[in-house]
């Protein structure tokens, strides 16, 4: 009998923008007085790819943190490499998140996702992956490389899709055809349709106050 015993070493690297909430600093442990900060991990889509993290700040979460939203919670938006794919760098999403895990004190029944475009295929596809880790799901425009029936394991994840019903670029099905999968599981989920959107049905949805209401709501 033949046998080949082969250990492979993988090496991740990601850049990202981390931005703390108001009292951050003022605490010793840099915690709160209860069980850790929640965390949010935004997703950024195609356009903003590449090593200038900059390009990050375009759109989504991260811009609105730009421009001076405040939120009660630690926020991560990793810059996916040039020519990649959110849903093949998950090993290093992963590496990502557990290196916050052990360096910050992070509520981990209060974990959140959410991406645009790219990033929204990330957030289906990183969550599909590493079940049980994510209070709850946001993403917009996005979709699912895999076969609609594997996004029932998520029926249990409170989730709230996005998408424009003119979207050219991914097409209003991608995101439709998972949710009637969860409906029919009984699953969790909310799904806005904005009727006159195109592609940018993000803009709206982090501008919109109910959206943080409902994602600071859920726990898991």
């Amino acid at each position: 009998m033949s046998q080949m015993e082969r250990s492979i070493e993988v090496t991740s690297r990601l850049n990202y923008l981390l931005a703390f909430p108001q009292g951050f600093e003022a605490n010793k442990h840099g915690a709160p007085s209860h069980d850790g900060w929640p965390l949010i991990i935004f997703l950024h889509g195609a356009g903003e790819r590449g090593a200038d993290l900059e390009q990050v700040k375009k759109h989504g979460i991260a811009k609105r943190l730009e421009e001076g939203l405040q939120l009660d919670a630690i926020v991560a938006s990793p810059q996916c490499p040039a020519d990649s794919w959110w849903t093949i760098e998950l090993s290093a999403l992963n590496g990502l998140l557990d290196h916050l895990l052990a360096t910050y004190t992070i509520d981990t029944n209060r974990i959140y996702l959410t991406g645009l475009s790219m990033g929204g295929f990330g957030t289906w596809t990183w969550a599909l992956a590493r079940q049980n880790t994510f209070a709850a799901l946001a993403p917009i425009c996005g979709g699912m490389a895999m076969p609609t029936p594997f996004v029932t394991q998520l029926a249990s994840t409170p989730i709230w899709a996005f998408h424009g019903a003119k979207d050219p670029v991914v097409p209003l099905s991608s995101q439709s055809e998972l949710v009637a999968a969860l409906q029919a599981s009984d699953g969790n989920i909310r799904f806005t349709v904005y009727p006159e959107a195109e592609h940018d049905s993000w803009t709206v949805t982090y501008e919109d106050p109910r959206f943080y209401q409902w994602l600071f709501a859920q726990s898991r």
